[in-house]
């Protein structure tokens, strides 16, 4: 293939959308489909604005430009691995994050409640001034929170050492070093105790049936971030059994399950699960109360 093959963003595009269909990638680290990743991939590559594809569609590209966008088209086609990898980047929102293989690619449900601070269940978020987050990966989330409850302090919880360093990159990039801290813990082992208004978790939650199954894409990230087990709930029943003496009188526990609600309901449905509605409905994430914890003890 030589340089003359392509010449315009439109070729590429068009070049890409039928490899990536043509080798049946899976679309879930972002992207909804083909179309939507081959823009972004281009886009980034070229480093041009993410949000603005049609202006530079025509425009005639240098020959190394071409290249450069070929190796990338070629790497994910070839490697499977998921799309934030090659660029180092992810999306929640408006927040980008740096991200390699050490973390599980960003994309959870509780980021879409975070801006609307968990209300009503949450009446006074200017008077939350802790808040634990356990399984943090990236940091994504823990900063995010940070960002929204100006008044907290985030402890940031992995057992992934690696997985710190990159939240602790994070962590720099926003410039929130002593409102978010990173922690090495199993869950609340190594923890200081103390009392937080707010929990959030999006543990590792793919029951084992599950994980024979996931598309290559996700076979690339870590899969302790993944597996939770036959039914998918080691680490929730983990999380849900020490949040009581964590959170304080009228705290709150919220949970991300993504499909496995009939295992969580299965587990836990005797606790009386509050669903939260998401963008996918009132099956990915769930709350509970101090007050609820407290009592099923």
């Amino acid at each position: 293939m030589t340089n003359t093959t392509f010449s315009t963003p439109r070729d590429l595009l068009r070049y890409a959308i039928t490899r990536f269909n043509s080798a049946r990638l899976f679309f879930g680290h972002g992207s909804a489909e083909a179309f939507d990743e081959a823009a972004y991939l281009i886009l980034h590559t070229l480093r041009l604005p993410l949000d603005r594809l049609e202006p530079f569609l025509d425009a005639r590209l240098l020959p190394d430009e071409v290249l450069q966008v070929l190796a990338v088209i070629e790497r994910r086609v070839t490697e499977r691995v998921p799309a934030a990898y090659i660029t180092k980047e992810a999306w929640l929102g408006e927040y980008r994050f740096y991200v390699d293989e050490r973390v599980l690619v960003p994309r959870s449900f509780i980021a879409e409640l975070i801006p609307q601070q968990f209300s009503p269940w949450l009446t006074d978020p200017e008077g939350v001034e802790n808040v634990l987050e356990l399984c943090t990966g990236s940091g994504c989330l823990a900063i995010m929170m940070a960002d929204t409850f100006e008044n907290a302090v985030v402890d940031a919880v992995d057992i992934s050492k690696d997985a710190l360093a990159v939240a602790e990159h994070n962590i720099r990039e926003y410039k929130l070093e002593g409102r978010v801290n990173p922690i090495e813990s199993d869950l609340y082992e190594n923890v200081p105790f103390k009392k937080y208004d707010l929990i959030i978790t999006n543990p590792p939650y793919v029951n084992s049936e599950s994980m024979r199954t996931l598309p290559p894409e996700y076979l690339n990230e870590p899969q302790i971030a993944l597996a939770g087990g036959e039914d998918g709930m080691d680490l929730v029943r983990k999380i849900i059994a020490g949040a009581a003496e964590r959170l304080t009188p009228e705290g709150i526990l919220v949970v991300e399950i993504g499909n496995e609600r009939e295992f969580a309901e299965a587990a836990f449905g005797h606790l009386g699960l509050t669903w939260l509605t998401t963008s996918i409905g009132d099956d990915a994430v769930f709350l509970l109360t101090a007050e609820q914890l407290q009592t099923a003890q």
